[in-house]
This record gives structure tokens, C-alpha cells and sequence, in this order.
């Protein structure tokens, strides 16, 4: 396994990951993920065998990013990075990939000198296998907003940096 920083050159694939994880992420164009990649402080790829099947996202405090869940992590005032999206591949869930990425996460927070990480995943609609597998992790709910015009409520979740 090959853990290795995304270029805006991977967008195309990332794509195909990241959609196929709706509705746990929004579905989202290649040239959105270039975007991100590109706001990122910290945006990795897993490859197994030159494939990407796993990658995540983060976005630091006080990146520009127009999002309604970094917007509300942003106004709490805690030095935090931004988890906007993680996305394992179906086919290599359950093989330790998610905490293999999130341990790169916390390092980059400890690094940045970073207080919490932070993340949200879907109440509504619901995605219990991922609050479980953040509350493994040591997340805590710090808030619920509804999103998406009121289609979609979150869970806000953060994590204290060790």
C-alpha cells in the first residue's frame, strides 16, 4: 500500500471513488476535486497496485473554502483541520485503510501545532458505520446542522489533537 500526496492530475479517479460513496459524500465533478485538492492542507491518495482506492481531503483554518460544515468549525474559534472528505474504496473496507489515513491526519494536526480535528458525517440520510467508526477514533458530537437547502443534517464531530 502507497500512501502518496493527490495532484489536481488525479481528479478524474478521485471522482469515481468519491461517487461512489453518495450519499456518505456529495457526488462531486472532477474540477470540484481539483479545487479541493488544491485549498487542501493535506489531501493523500492509497494506491494498491497503481490504484487509487482510498483518499483524503483537509482543509486547514482560514482557507477561503465555501462550505456550510467548515463554515461552522470555522466560527467556533478552535485551531482545528478540516476532514472534508474520506473515501475508501468498497471492495477495501475494513482493512484498516480509514485509520491508516486518519493517522496521517492527526500527524499533520500535531505538526501544524492544530487543536481538534474536525469532521461531519450524515444523520439524515444516515450513516451509522462511519459515526461508529469516528467514535472509535475518539470524535465527539459538538453540534448538528441541516445542510444541503435541508435535505441533508450532519453530525458535527472533532477530536481533540494528542
Amino acid at each position: 500500500m502507497l500512501i502518496r500526496p493527490l495532484t489536481a492530475a488525479d481528479a478524474d479517479d478521485l471522482a469515481v471513488l468519491n461517487d461512489a460513496a453518495t450519499p456518505a459524500v456529495p457526488i462531486t465533478e472532477p474540477a470540484g476535486l481539483a479545487r479541493l485538492i488544491d485549498l487542501a492542507e493535506l489531501a493523500l491518495g492509497l494506491e494498491r497496485d497503481g490504484q487509487l482506492v482510498g483518499f483524503v481531503i483537509a482543509i486547514g483554518p482560514g482557507s477561503p473554502y465555501e462550505s456550510e460544515n467548515y463554515a461552522y468549525f470555522e466560527s467556533r474559534g478552535v485551531d482545528h483541520l478540516y476532514v472534508d472528505r474520506i473515501v475508501i474504496a468498497e471492495s477495501e473496507r475494513g482493512n484498516g485503510l480509514g485509520p491508516m489515513l486518519y493517522e496521517q491526519v492527526f500527524a499533520a494536526a500535531r505538526a501544524a501545532g492544530r487543536r481538534e480535528v474536525t469532521c461531519e458525517v450524515n444523520l439524515d440520510p444516515p450513516n451509522p458505520g462511519s459515526l461508529a467508526f469516528h467514535a472509535r477514533l475518539g470524535f465527539e458530537q459538538v453540534g448538528v446542522q441541516s445542510t444541503k437547502g435541508g435535505t441533508v443534517t450532519v453530525s458535527l464531530l472533532a477530536a481533540p489533537v494528542a
